[in-house]
């Protein structure tokens, strides 16, 4: 490996390679918001009550039915593939041309809505069974507890899963190259052609894939920390929960002696 073909390479196609990784944190961040949103739909579709008989009863199982062929199809086959059978598949057999960033946003949508639905549910089932009875106690519908009471909490359980689902969207975006996407794997692909010192040119790759993942997690957890609160929150809340009890006893005391 030699310094000065790296900083050449970088210095005649840097221009490529940042439009690349441009088109792989496009694809990755809206396809992870595409997906979050489908995995929060259809784990509140999921948590609905199934009633004993009525028509009611024959959707819901329909669409648990669907619900559960699709999270198992999507997590079952690789993303490559996917990719292959939903563009050219849909080309050769439909005669439909979609347009190819259209398509990868798709296929990372509905692929990562797959995995999500599953860590959503996990969200769900995490919420404290004593709220749903509260909620439903007061006269809230099962939608309205999803909207006002448990989906706020899962959101925020989810928020590591969901991050992480996002970091692995930017690196598993290279396997759209097989469609001619050009993110960042195909500008890298088309530069080391050119010039045939593929170690370099990858080597710098690999540094823009880093600098990538790496920033994400770091806002990430910025956003967590944000969310959590205060550092001093919970110290606060436990020298409260220990003054309150001296407090009372001295409030009585001080009673008692008036009383006297």
């Amino acid at each position: 490996m030699s310094l000065e073909w790296i900083i050449k390479i970088f210095t005649e196609n840097w221009q490529m390679l940042i439009r690349g990784a441009g088109v792989t944190l496009y694809i990755s961040m809206i396809g992870t918001i595409i997906g979050t949103i489908i995995g929060l739909l259809i784990g509140v579709v999921r948590t609905i009550p199934i009633p004993d008989k009525g028509v009611k009863r024959i959707v819901l199982k329909t669409s648990n039915t669907i619900i559960s062929i699709y999270t198992e199809f999507f997590r079952g086959t690789p993303m490559i593939v996917q990719a292959m059978v939903i563009y050219y598949g849909s080309a050769l057999a439909f005669g439909v041309d979609i347009n190819r960033v259209v398509a990868a946003i798709f296929i990372v949508s509905i692929n990562t809505g797959a995995y999500m639905t599953e860590i959503v549910r996990g969200g769900i089932l995490s919420v404290d069974k004593g709220q749903f009875e509260a909620a439903q106690a007061i006269g809230m519908t099962h939608v309205q507890t999803m909207k006002n009471v448990v989906l706020p909490q899962v959101i925020r359980n989810i928020l590591p899963a969901t991050g992480n689902e996002f970091v692995i969207n930017i690196k598993d975006t290279a396997v759209l190259n097989v469609i001619s996407v050009t993110e960042l794997y195909f500008q890298t692909k088309t530069v080391s052609g050119n010039n045939f010192r593929y170690f370099e040119t990858f080597f710098i790759t690999c540094i823009i894939y880093f600098i990538m993942t790496f920033t994400v997690t770091r806002i990430l957890r910025y956003i967590e920390r944000k969310l959590d609160g205060p550092e001093d929150y919970i110290l606060y809340a436990n020298q409260m929960q220990v003054e309150a009890p001296e407090k009372a006893i001295s409030k009585a005391r001080k009673n008692n002696g008036e009383r006297i």
